[in-house]
């Protein structure tokens, strides 16, 4: 109980804080609509997280804001979408998530590693912009035996990739795509790294394209296993290859593995197959589409608060250079397959 109760005092003035964003931003949403509550949020969180709040006994209920809440919305998306929802991706939405990743694997590995980046690093940026960010590292680098201080390198690239990002997409599907909702949503949920930026994102447009950018993204996410598995057998296969030098007598220790899939997807498929097949009360929809507005504009909030700009210059201009490069290869791929596939 005193480290539960010591837990959430540590989590209260973070996630307050998030709260109280959201909240400023639902008021000031109400005299400039067109910009709306999720990029009021964003932005503003932005601003007061590289000016007043730098406190950093507000980062871990910042960060409880920006995971969990988010996985909690995805869960609560469950209640509003269903399998018809789903069968409007089609099979071209499937193949042009699995033509996707591929492409964003590829080059992001071998960009990487033409820059000068380590495999296990490559790989790591390979599969965090391919998948799901932060969540996809997590898994990959315990199975590549990966070291701690480029796992956190990578993370940070990738968050700043998915917040630039983040705030260009949606305004680029906008113009290329018009009221195509399925063309923006793919671009979204088949680019953007986090689930939290997906949201972001799809939040600048409008509620409707977050459910669909979610279909794009969730699909990603369920792929998190089969890369696990093929990254973990490559990096294997290239230690026996080199099982003379000293390096491969050193990476036999025990890892500690995580769930390939993320307990909220596997929660927002048994809600969506119920709500598919069953007969749910109409205010259950209602109430998960209110809680889960609230949660997202909060964890939005929290997203802004945490982006430190300064972390980012410091990693150096290579790591900006290779973030660029590869942004611009998924863009310019996911743009590029919508039209081929006539999403």
């Amino acid at each position: 109980m005193t480290t539960f109760s010591s837990k959430c005092k540590q989590i209260y003035p973070g996630l307050l804080l998030s709260f109280v964003v959201a909240v400023i931003s639902y008021i000031l949403a109400l005299f400039i609509p067109k910009l709306g509550m999720a990029t009021i949020a964003i932005l503003l969180g932005i601003l007061l997280g590289n000016t007043i709040f730098r406190q950093k006994a507000l980062a871990v209920g910042t960060k409880f804001a920006e995971s969990r809440l988010l996985e909690y919305s995805v869960v609560l998306l469950g209640f509003t979408v269903t399998f018809q929802t789903i069968a409007k991706m089609g099979v071209n939405g499937l193949i042009y998530v699995i033509l996707m990743m591929t492409t964003v694997i590829l080059s992001a590995y071998f960009i990487g590693r033409k820059l000068g980046f380590g495999e296990k690093m490559s790989l790591m940026f390979a599969g965090g912009n391919a998948v799901c960010g932060s969540s996809a590292i997590g898994a990959i680098a315990p199975a590549i035996d990966a070291d701690d201080d480029e796992k956190g390198q990578v993370i940070t690239l990738v968050n700043f990739l998915g917040t630039v990002m983040m705030l260009t997409l949606p305004f680029l599907g906008n113009a290329l795509f018009g009221a195509n909702l399925v063309a923006k949503s793919a671009l979204l949920g088949g680019t953007l790294q986090s689930v939290g930026q997906v949201v972001a994102g799809a939040s600048l447009i409008n509620q409707e394209t977050v459910q669909f950018a979610m279909l794009f993204k969730i699909t990603r996410i369920m792929m998190l296993v089969l890369v696990v598995f093929f990254f973990e057998k490559w990096v294997k296969r290239g230690q026996t290859k080199a099982s003379v030098t000293a390096e491969a007598t050193t990476t036999t220790k025990p890892t500690k593995r995580k769930l390939p899939i993320p307990w909220y997807v596997l929660a927002f498929l048994i809600i969506c197959v119920a709500n598919s097949f069953l007969p749910l009360p109409s205010f259950l929809n209602e109430a998960a589409h209110f809680i889960s507005t609230w949660f997202e504009t909060t964890a939005l909030a929290a997203i802004g608060l945490r982006l430190d700009f300064k972390r980012f210059i410091e990693e150096g201009p290579k790591f900006l250079i290779y973030g660029t490069g590869v942004g611009l290869v998924q863009t310019v791929a996911a743009v590029s397959l919508i039209f081929l596939l006539h999403l």
